[in-house]
């Protein structure tokens, strides 16, 4: 999910970046706690923007595919639970349908590595059928360019990690 300028300032969402920033620039097990605190704060029924793109990010600081599988899971409730109107009040250009590819994608590559290849074949065409929302842009071509890995290594039955996959360690 790509988080360009939001159109209504929303703290939630700016602390959720805060966090990820945080990921990225080499405290993962910061961002983790912070993200988790967050998380109590929203909680289960808080709002599906909130909750999708909190759980989205939490997954991928989870090296053990079961943990993030949790995460994953949870992001893509969330956005079942999503309005085109809530995501445009945080950002105009963005649509729920063009977080589906991502979040298909994330869940076939936890069950892959679980060994779950049945389920992650579902999942991986599910995130092919909603590449069309996805832009055409370097966001866009790399998650079609991982939908593919990820499907070859389905194929394979290949459980080893990606190394383009997003992670605490990436």
């Amino acid at each position: 999910m790509t988080t360009p300028a939001a159109t209504t300032p929303d703290p939630t969402m700016e602390a959720i970046g805060r966090a990820v920033a945080e990921s990225r620039t080499g405290d993962p097990d910061g961002a983790r706690t912070r993200l988790l605190e967050l998380w109590a704060t929203i909680g289960v029924t808080g709002d599906p923007l909130h909750r999708c793109t909190l759980a989205h990010y939490l997954a991928d600081l989870h090296e053990h595919p079961a943990e993030a599988l949790t995460w994953d899971v949870r992001a893509l409730d969330a956005a079942d639970a999503m309005t085109d109107r809530r995501v445009r009040d945080h950002d105009a250009g963005l649509r729920v349908e063009g977080f589906r590819p991502s979040l298909h994608l994330n869940l076939a590559d936890d069950h892959r590595r679980l060994g779950s290849f049945e389920a992650a074949a579902h999942h991986i065409e599910a995130a092919r059928t909603h590449t069309p929302a996805l832009p055409r842009d370097p966001y866009g071509n790399g998650i079609r360019d991982a939908i593919q890995q990820v499907a070859e290594a389905i194929t394979a039955h290949d459980r080893t990690p990606r190394p383009s996959a997003p992670g605490p360690g990436h």
